[in-house]
């Protein structure tokens, strides 16, 4: 959650026990979710879209890339490189994070009709002021954000340092079992990189604070998997 002088933007929307966490920072802030400006989403699966439908049921916009919007009605109806069944088998490693996402919701989560509005590039007009780094490969409308003025990146799961699927933490992309196209979410690291961010706030596991390039660098190093 981001909060300025012009208000509260949140990226990305969570799990549906996410909601807890959100409504007890709004109320240290004094605010309420229908003071939420914009809900922008990096990307359309399940566990980015958990609350989404509530807050828009308030009357908080929420918007995707055009890539995503489909799937953002359907968080559940994508075709990943492997079968998510078969992988998590012969990677065990997974299966405790997966585990904790579903007893947080994810097996529940609700479409959303989000506005198509987050463009492939550019600075978005919400609080904070985000620049737009299009990061396709891990959906096709994949987006991460940059707040420019504070040196941060939102990098989704365009980069993550914790793989759900294989446990394995440091940075990398997520395992082939949740992503579409791991040549072109490898070819994506170069956008990410390309923004010289310090830090790096991933939509799986720890921030990274040691700047984007030391990020995409083990992240290439690691490969697909």
């Amino acid at each position: 959650m981001i909060r300025d002088a012009d208000g509260v933007t949140l990226v990305d929307a969570g799990l549906p026990a996410t909601g807890k966490v959100l409504d007890a920072l709004l109320g240290d802030l004094g605010l309420r979710r229908r003071d939420i400006d914009a809900v922008l989403l990096t990307h359309a699966h399940f566990d980015h879209v958990g609350l989404a439908h509530g807050l828009r049921a308030t009357g908080v916009p929420v918007r995707v890339h055009p890539g995503d919007r489909r799937l953002a009605r359907h968080p559940y109806r994508y075709r990943p490189s492997v079968a998510r069944i078969p992988y998590l088998l012969t990677h065990p490693g997974g299966l405790p994070v997966i585990g904790r996402m579903a007893v947080a919701g994810a097996l529940a989560v609700r479409g959303v009709e989000a506005e198509s509005s987050v463009p492939s590039r550019g600075v978005l007009d919400v609080p904070g002021r985000p620049s737009v780094v299009h990061t396709p490969g891990h959906t096709d409308g994949h987006c991460a954000f940059f707040f420019a003025t504070r040196g941060v990146l939102l990098s989704g799961d365009a980069l993550v340092t914790l793989d759900p699927y294989t446990g394995k933490r440091g940075p990398q992309i997520v395992a082939n079992a949740a992503t579409k196209d791991a040549a072109t979410a490898l070819r994506s690291l170069d956008a990410l990189e390309a923004t010289e961010a310090g830090v790096v706030l991933t939509g799986h596991g720890d921030p990274w604070i040691s700047g984007i390039a030391s990020a995409a660098r083990r992240a290439r190093a690691v490969g697909p998997h």
